[in-house]
């Protein structure tokens, strides 16, 4: 009988047939490496013809990978609720498709999955984070980063007491914290984070916040900035409600 892989690993992706190859291949590469079973799991979110060929060409020549995919976008939450449901690993892991946190990073979720948290969650604004940026962006650090600073503590006030970052796209959950958080998801983009870790707290699971390099490559417009966070408040009295009605027990 073959046994489940101790590790599975979801990224969710929507386009970018640019820098898929090299980030597939990396992933790929670090998964190889490890000294237990693993499985990926790409889902491919609604993403154009070029993309597509590019996930179900890299799963065709490896073991252990497959490609989910939604025919429309959905939005990142539905894509990584579909993968977490899909795995069948002891620990499931997700991570973004640019590999903005390296591989390795990965390795630091699972540790602490290991060593008894039920949800492990990257924090970058820890003293021990690190960030590689360029110095066009160092504005960021000013003003986008500062309303960031100001939504999370609107976050802990609101539904999550101790989570530092809660917006962090590398998660990780055992199987059963995941088979208890997902089938409650309710938001599909800008809040999924917020309310699987608000779903998680309500069932007691322990979270566990860890320092992590991170690469900040691109920088969003102020537009698009401010959309995403009203967006984001919108899904916060979302969960807020939904827990008020009882969805979550």
């Amino acid at each position: 009988m073959t046994s489940l892989p101790h590790l599975s690993v979801i990224v969710p992706a929507y386009d970018g047939e640019d820098r898929l190859p090299a980030a597939l291949s990396q992933l790929g590469a670090w998964l190889d490496a490890l000294p237990y079973r693993s499985e990926l799991i790409i889902v491919d979110d609604g993403s154009g013809p070029a993309a597509a060929q590019v996930m179900a060409g890299f799963a065709d020549g490896r073991a252990h990978t497959r490609v989910l995919r939604n025919e429309a976008n959905l939005g990142k939450g539905a894509a990584v609720a579909k993968g977490m449901l899909a795995a069948t690993g002891e620990l499931r892991v997700f991570t973004d498709a640019d590999l903005a946190y390296p591989p390795s990073e990965i390795g630091k979720i699972v540790t602490d999955l290991e060593s008894g948290a039920d949800v492990a969650i990257a924090c970058r604004v820890l003293p021990e984070s690190r960030y590689l940026m360029s110095p066009s962006f160092f504005h960021y650090l000013y003003t986008r980063h500062l309303m960031s600073r100001v939504f999370n503590l609107i976050v802990r006030g609101l539904l999550l007491r101790d989570v530092r970052d809660s917006q962090a796209g590398l998660k990780g959950f055992t199987a059963r914290a995941a088979e208890t958080v997902f089938p409650r998801l309710t938001i599909a983009r800008f809040g999924f984070d917020v309310e699987a870790l608000f779903i998680a707290q309500l069932h007691g699971f322990t979270v566990r916040q860890t320092a992590v390099f991170f690469r900040y490559d691109e920088e969003p417009t102020t537009i698009k900035f401010t959309q995403s966070v009203v967006a984001m408040l919108a899904d916060l009295l979302h969960v807020r409600w939904n827990h008020l009605r009882g969805s979550y027990r």
